[in-house]
């Protein structure tokens, strides 16, 4: 059984009460405790705490990826932040969270923030006993002291690679002065030598769909503890030629994540599938996930937002060039006025009850039906996702994984023994 607003869920061994649908131990523990969930998963889907701030130091990038959201003008001639303008908006940021006790998260993004490496190095020097760091990189400009220097300072990274193959990566990933961003990506993970801090990044699309298990045991013998496959967005019309097929696309995920699962079952080095852990969280510990794009409504606005090269603050990265959902400048508006605007609340008004096809879909707050600057794209936010059966057929097999006993080799080790019951009947 599974309760949709609160996320209670039980598997029984049919086996065990061939004649009852549902056994009644699972229905008096349902009514025990169904208030509390509903209450809990309340708070989490419509709570408006910060966690993360993403700041684009750059519209500018050095590679020329097939799908990515930023118009290929503005990669080439955007502008980027000055050191000066980079310091006023983490000295604003911390002025709002001024007097809270856990660090905020702040995390480079957008084009290739690299590009800006020096501002953002001399940012994380000087406030980095108030914030915590991430960075995404396509890592083309890294280089070995500056993976000192982030391993150092601790701070999250994450290295954009699509494929094993070299080839089939740099047809995705393609960069004039490099041809490809493959060599730099890997000998980049090679540096940093299983820091418990990297990710991995991956767009999945019809190109390279059936390389992702290959990819999972590539990057495990790098001593990679994290990738994160995510399908590809349609947020720009040439995007849509992109696509995966979604019979295909669940089958190769599928198999990826039993690749990872083989592989932390048979050696001393555990790899995780990000996105398919933070699915097996949605139900066994909804309110723990940490990915925000399958929660309804999604965390742009509401837990996170963007703040690009020119200032402006946006919901999400991938809401940029869209028209009509910025919130303010950074440097003329304050944050509170951000998360009231108008532009944030149209995406936190969005949600899976208001979505025909979801709100009668029992998975619906497992799936969140991500994501809305694409949807929006596509002519109309209100519409289900464009991976709804992958998304559907993931969530059955993540409850198919629960009941092998199989999560705790796709969960962090950290994670997985800070876990305990809140109910259960065995």
């Amino acid at each position: 059984m599974l309760d949709p607003d609160n996320l209670f869920w039980g598997i029984n061994a049919r086996q065990n009460h061939p004649d009852v649908l549902i056994p009644p131990a699972i229905l008096a523990l349902y009514e025990k405790v169904k208030n509390q969930l509903k209450r809990e998963i309340k708070e989490f889907r419509f709570g408006q705490e910060l966690t993360a701030i993403y700041i684009d130091p750059t519209d500018r990038c050095n590679a020329s990826c097939s799908y990515c959201y930023i118009s290929p003008k503005t990669r080439k001639n955007g502008r980027s932040m000055t050191q000066e303008e980079l310091d006023r908006v983490l000295e604003k940021i911390a002025a709002h969270f001024k007097g809270q006790k856990r660090k905020q998260v702040i995390i480079f993004h957008a084009s290739e923030p690299l590009l800006v490496k020096e501002i953002l190095f001399n940012a994380i020097r000087r406030y980095k006993h108030v914030f915590k760091f991430g960075i995404q990189t396509n890592a083309l400009l890294m280089e070995k002291k500056d993976v000192v220097f982030l391993k150092k300072h601790r701070v999250g990274v994450g290295i954009s690679l699509d494929s094993f193959s070299p080839a089939v990566n740099n047809r995705q990933r393609f960069s004039r002065e490099e041809k490809g961003n493959f060599a730099k990506a890997v000998k980049a993970i090679e540096w940093f030598k299983g820091y418990a801090g990297l990710n991995v990044i991956t767009t999945i699309t019809k190109f390279n769909v059936r390389d992702l298990p290959g990819l999972v045991k590539f990057l495990h013998g790098k001593k990679v503890p994290c990738v994160l496959m995510n399908p590809v967005r349609f947020t720009r019309a040439p995007i849509a030629a992109l696509k995966p097929d979604d019979a295909v696309l669940t089958r190769c995920f599928i198999k990826a994540v039993n690749t990872a699962v083989r592989l932390s079952k048979t050696s001393s080095h555990k790899i995780i599938v990000g996105n398919f852990t933070n699915t097996l969280l949605a139900i066994i510990a909804p309110v723990a996930r940490r990915l925000m794009c399958d929660i309804s409504p999604c965390g742009g606005g509401r837990c996170f937002f963007t703040i690009t090269a020119r200032g402006d603050m946006i919901p999400c990265g991938e809401f940029t060039g869209l028209k009509q959902f910025c919130g303010g400048n950074i440097f003329t508006h304050s944050i509170p006025e951000a998360m009231q605007s108008r532009a944030f609340r149209k995406v936190r008004e969005r949600m899976v009850e208001k979505i025909s096809e979801c709100k009668t879909c029992a998975f619906r707050n497992i799936c969140g039906a991500p994501c809305p600057a694409e949807l929006h794209s596509l002519g109309d936010m209100y519409q289900k996702a464009v991976f709804c059966e992958f998304y559907k057929n993931i969530i059955k097999f993540a409850f198919q994984v629960i009941a092998q006993d199989k999560v705790r080799y796709l969960v962090r080790s950290d994670s997985w023994s800070s876990l305990t019951y809140k109910y259960c009947l065995n």
